[in-house]
This record gives structure tokens, sequence and C-alpha cells, in this order.
């Protein structure tokens, strides 16, 4: 090969290499194609790939018949990008070649990382100093590889891309995991749904999810994603990814599979317990436009149900309309809508003397079971036509039953045609087995589903997709250590944010009770920074009457707590006025090492991790978020007037959780986690106060 300097390898040019490269390398191909490391030359071959190839496999002189080369230093050319088959020792020594020779991508198949002891913790170390050192940029490792349909580019290792004449279409499919590119693949064709390209990401050791699909966002032929996520590892990328998609009308879907202990074992706080890892993946999720089904089946049909359903912020349940052949599939379909929230809505009196007057007997209820009358093209359609005018209905489903199978174009011709008559969105549930009618609606763009479940699992998820909230994303980057604040710290650093509290004097046991500046009765509390749950130390004494009284309680409580926590000296205790409210609300941040920083409003009290009533949003929020965000608390609907009983100040609350919530991006200092519980609500312009106060945040060097 010709001597050639690395260069910097732009944006532009890593993403042409990765998505339509004009050279490929294969290390380490093998002569047999059914095997691993010798699909991708077939795969190739037999997609057309009009560029070229260049098998790398220094035991062999030919490779399925083609030529092959010792090295990549023995290539004529630098290719654009290179597939590594080999195990992951041989794959990093072709990585660092990859670095000297300036190639602009490598995929790596091999696992045996970072997830695979010390083995594989020395060979993450070796790769982590490759990607320091050179401009490559690496898929994988643990990635099966990729492929671009429009470019016929089949560079992958997944068997299920031996099917034959896979649909080219819009979807572009970004999947933790490999085996799920061909399960997409595969049940995608069996379904009528096109791909423009789909990439096994691995375990994003550089490239990240978001940062490939971002590299298409301004290619035509994708009009929408599709993600399978095993984690949240890099949630800044992904969240401007999605941002800018729904700035292009493409919209995006995530099947969200991982589970995480990571955020339990760093909080302390009720916030923490509260916001588990898939309730902070769902949060993200949503606030960054992206719908979420609940199956990897939704997933797969949900994505043209978005292209019609716009993400915004309806502020109440969605509304359907159901039209059907068969009322016993309409039902099930109308179950599992209904179970997962969207309102199934009967037809208006003006709606039904409109079908009335079309010949339809609309008979009453929320179902328009047209019986066998349906299966004929004029009453359909008449009935679709109509619906689909209706103001009632935010979507029309129409079912159809035993037609669909043996009479596939009568039966699907009425919907297709009435959707492409309607910008409203119309889809359809088939109820029998009855493929050629789902390809049929599928190839004419009509959202149709197989199952009842996969049926309402879709239609729920598309309706709550949120438009975006647009902001700065706010990366997670803390040092190393932390430290806790004791309460009076809380109270100093929550005051500077503008947040009130309630007044206190901080005292020491064994002494002479001072007089205090606010009246009996009070409460006497533990104050240790390394107690962050006071009652469960025995460290909060109530209702104490007088000063005798209040030197019996904080003799107490230093025994309590040397019981509780041997060894450790109570010589603080933090004394406040019993203070009482209309009702008590926990407001909590906490910066996810995953998602970056969340505010949460839940039931305050003791009983805060019982009830599980909570809200949660990305950090900052503004005021109009932060009152939609108390409006979904049910402990709350209390504090607005409900049946006529007082209201509290809920402008006030708001105003703390904004206050509160501006504290998570604060760098000076860095706060981890912060919380209020209670935050006592007071009368309507009375206020809010704040009677108990956590707060741990980052430093750079050990204590």
């Amino acid at each position: 090969m010709n001597q050639i300097s690395p260069s910097t390898a732009s944006h532009a040019a890593w993403a042409g290499a990765l998505l339509r490269p004009r050279s490929v390398a294969l290390v380490g191909i093998s002569d047999d194609p059914s095997k691993t490391a010798g699909r991708p030359l077939h795969f190739l071959r037999r997609a057309g790939f009009a560029h070229t190839v260049y098998p790398v496999n220094p035991r062999r002189e030919t490779v399925q018949g083609e030529k092959a080369y010792a090295s990549l230093a023995a290539l004529p050319e630098r290719p654009d990008h290179i597939f590594i088959l080999t195990g992951a020792e041989l794959a990093l020594d072709a990585l660092e070649e990859c670095g000297r020779l300036g190639v602009p991508v490598a995929t790596i198949l091999a696992g045996g990382f970072s997830e695979a002891g010390q083995k594989g913790i020395d060979n993450q170390r070796r790769l982590d100093d490759i990607r320091a050192r050179y401009d490559t940029r690496i898929l994988g490792p643990s990635s099966i590889g990729l492929a671009n349909l429009h470019h016929d580019l089949v560079l992958t290792a997944n068997a299920a891309f031996a099917e034959p004449d896979l649909p080219r279409g819009g979807l572009f499919v970004g999947s933790h995991s490999g085996s799920l590119i061909g399960a997409m693949a595969s049940r995608g064709k069996a379904r009528g749904i096109g791909f423009a390209g789909l990439v096994s990401v691995g375990v994003e050791s550089d490239l990240s999810i978001g940062e490939i699909c971002a590299a298409t966002l301004d290619d035509p032929a994708v009009t929408g994603y599709l993600l399978f996520l095993e984690s949240i590892n890099h949630a800044q990328s992904l969240r401007t990814f999605a941002l800018e998609a729904a700035r292009r009308g493409k919209p995006v879907a995530a099947y969200k599979l991982g589970r995480t202990a990571e955020a339990a074992e760093l909080t302390v706080s009720h916030t923490g317990a509260l916001a588990g890892a898939d309730d902070v993946a769902d949060i993200f999720l949503r606030e960054c436009g992206i719908a979420r089904p609940e199956s990897f089946d939704g997933l797969l049909e949900i994505s043209a149900l978005l292209e019609r359903i716009p993400a915004e912020n309806r502020g109440r349940p969605a509304r359907v309309g159901v039209v059907t052949t068969t009322g016993g599939g309409a039902a099930m379909a109308v179950d599992q809508i209904a179970l997962r929230g969207v309102e199934v809505v009967e037809p208006s009196p003006q709606t039904r003397a409109r079908l009335a007057q079309a010949g339809v007997d609309a008979q009453s209820g929320r179902i328009v079971d047209l019986t066998l009358a349906g299966t004929r093209y004029e009453i359909m359609k008449a009935s679709l036509d109509i619906l689909l005018d209706a103001p009632e209905f935010d979507l029309v489903l129409a079912t159809v039953g035993s037609s669909a199978r043996f009479n596939p174009d009568l039966a699907v011709m009425p919907i297709i045609d009435a959707a492409r008559e309607h910008s409203k969105p119309l889809a359809a549930y088939i109820v029998p087995d009855a493929p050629e009618a789902i390809r049929a609606l599928a190839g004419a763009g009509v959202p149709v589903f197989g199952t009842p479940e996969i049926c309402g699992d879709a239609i729920a998820s598309a309706f709550r997709r949120r438009a975006p909230r647009l902001g700065t994303p706010h990366p997670v980057d803390l040092p190393g250590f932390d430290r806790m604040l004791d309460e009076a710290e809380a109270y100093a650093l929550m005051g500077s944010a503008g947040i009130s509290h309630a007044p206190y004097a901080v005292l020491e046991p064994g002494a002479d009770v001072p007089e205090l500046d606010f009246a009996y009765p009070v409460v006497a509390k533990v104050l240790h920074k390394d107690i962050a749950h006071k009652s469960d130390a025995g460290g909060v004494v109530l209702n104490i009457a007088d000063s005798a009284e209040l030197s019996r309680a904080m003799d107490r409580i230093r025994k309590a707590v040397a019981a509780y926590r041997p060894g450790t000296v109570v010589d603080r205790v933090l004394v406040q006025p019993m203070t009482r409210g209309m009702g008590e609300v926990l407001v909590g941040i906490r910066r996810d090492p995953q998602a970056g920083p969340l505010v949460m409003v839940a039931a305050g009290g003791v009983a805060t991790e019982i009830y599980r009533d909570s809200s949660l949003r990305l950090a900052p929020v503004d005021v109009a978020t932060a009152h939609e965000m108390i409006g979904e608390v049910r402990a709350c609907q209390l504090l607005m007037g409900f049946r006529g009983a007082p209201e509290g100040d809920i402008d006030a609350l708001a105003q703390t959780i904004v206050a509160l919530s501006e504290l998570a991006v604060r760098d000076d200092p860095a706060v981890i986690e912060a919380e209020i519980n209670p935050l006592l609500v007071l009368p309507r312009g009375k206020g809010v106060v704040a009677v108990d106060g956590l707060v741990r945040i980052a430093q750079g060097e050990r204590p």
C-alpha cells in the first residue's frame, strides 16, 4: 500500500465511510460463507454491492473464490470501512493498524471487552488508548454490523440477512442488540415494512446510537427511526438527535429494554428511590419526543402511525372511534386501547344522523358495528368517510373480520381509499391471520395491526408521544467524590435559590437551652451530615412544650442515634417551630448518570415511597411545566380546591419546583441530589415552607 498519512476523520468522512463506503475490507474473513466470519462477503456479493471489497486473511490466498490479502498494509488502497471479524486481541491489533493507516471507520464484531472480567478490562483499556491516539471511529465492540439497503450495503454477520429481497423503505434502525436488527428486517418483510438502514451499535465504546442516527437526518431516503435500547449511556447525543429529528418531522420510536441498579446505588433520597431506572428512561424518552411502545412488535408497527399522529401536548386523553365488521374482534381492541388510557368514544348524535342518511345503521354504543353489511365496499367506505370527518375523534380504527383473509382486496380497499382521501389518522386491526391484507394495507401506508394487544400498545404509545421540550442538554460530568450537607447547610443552599424554609436554631445537647427566637411547641432533629433519614435513627422529637422538655429531648436523640449508629457522636441538634400546612409535598432533584438532571414532585411526608404518587421531568423546568407536574400528582388534587376544599398556594409551590430544578444544573456547587420533604403548602397567598432538607454535592478531592 502507498504511504497515507492519517487525517482527521470529519463528521462527513466517518458518516460516509460508515454507511456509504466506496471500499470495504473484511479482516479475518472465513472461506466458509455459512460461518459467522464468512457471511459478510457472501451477503455483500449477493446484495450487489457495487464498490470494492478486500478480503483480508493471512492464512489463505483466496477466500470464497476471491483474492485474499495478508494484511491491511498489503491492500492497494486505504479502505473507507473495515469490518474486523477476529477475536478480541487480534481485533485490537487490526484496530491499531487502522489507526496508523488513517482508516475512517472500523467495526468490531468481537466481544470480550469491559463486560468480560479482568482480561476484558485490559482489552477495553487498550481499545480506549487506540481510540485516543487515532482518528479512526469505532462501531462496537460487539457489533454484528450494519446494512444500508438503498446502497446495497449488507455489511453484517447476522444470519437473518440471508433473507432474500429485503424491502427498502424509509425506516432507519439503531439497536444495541445485534440479533434484533435481523429480527426487525425479517419481521418487517413479513408485514410489508421497508428499511433504509439497520445498525448494530454494540457497546457504544465510541460511536453511539444518537450520533449515528444524527448522521442520517438529512438523508431524504430516511423518513423515521426505530431504536432498540438496552440502556441510555449516551443520553445527550440521543437527545440532540431526537430534537433535530423532530424539527425535520422524522418520528422516532424506541423499545427500552435494560434495567440498571446504578441509580439506586447512588441515591440516598426518596427522589432517587421513586425515580427508578425505568421511570427515568420513560420521562427522558418522552421529553425527547420519542414514542415508547411496550412491546417489540409495537415498535415495529408504530412507525406508520407516528407519521400521521403529530407529537403534541394535548392536555386531554386521546379519543378513538371504532368501526367494525366483527363486534367481538372490535371489543378486544377496545379493551386494549382503553386499558392504556386512550378513550374509545361513541359517535355524536350529529355523526349518527349522517351515518343514517348514508344508509348505515350505527345502532348505539361506542362501536359502529356494520356486521356483514360492512363487507360491502360502499358501506365501509361511507362509514369511514363520515367518521373521519367527525370532530369527536382523533383517530378512527377499522376492525375487519374473516373477509380480510378470504376477500382481502374487497376488505381493505375501502380502508386504503379512505386513508388516501382524509388527513385524520386511520388505522386497521385485522382479526384473522390475513397476511395479504396486512401487506396491502402496509404497502399503502395504512397503520395495520394483527393483534389487539399490539393495536392498543401502538395507538396509546403514539398518542403519549409529546412534542419534545426544547432546551440545552446538560451533561453529567461530576467529580468522583461527594459529601452530604447537614440540614442547616442545605437550608443555606436552598435559600440562595430563593426557597423559603422554617426558622431554626442549632443547639448543643447537654448545654443550657437558650431563649429561642420562635415560640414553643418545637421539633428537635439530629443535625449530622451522615444521617439523612432522621426518623429512622430515632433522631426526631415532636411537640416539645418548653425548654426543660427540649433539654430532655436532645439527650434522648443523642442516645437513640448512638444506639442506631454506634460510634456516632451527636454534638448538634436543629430546633424548629412546629409548623402545619394544608398539605405536604416532596420536591426533589437528582443528576441521573444517564439521563441528566431530573426534578420530581411527589406526595410528601413519611408515606412517600408507599404511595409512589409522583411526577418526573428533566430539569430545569419552567412555571407552566411545574404546574403540569403538580396536576399529575394525585395527592396535590387536595390542594387545588377539590370538592370545594380550601385552596393551597399552588403558585408558590410551582415557583419552588422551578427554583429547585435550577439547582440541578448549577455547577458551583454541583448538586448531585437535593430534596425537600416535606414542603408545607400554606393557604393560597401564604406561600410554602420547607421543614426538612437533604442535599448531596460533588467535590473534586477526597476530604
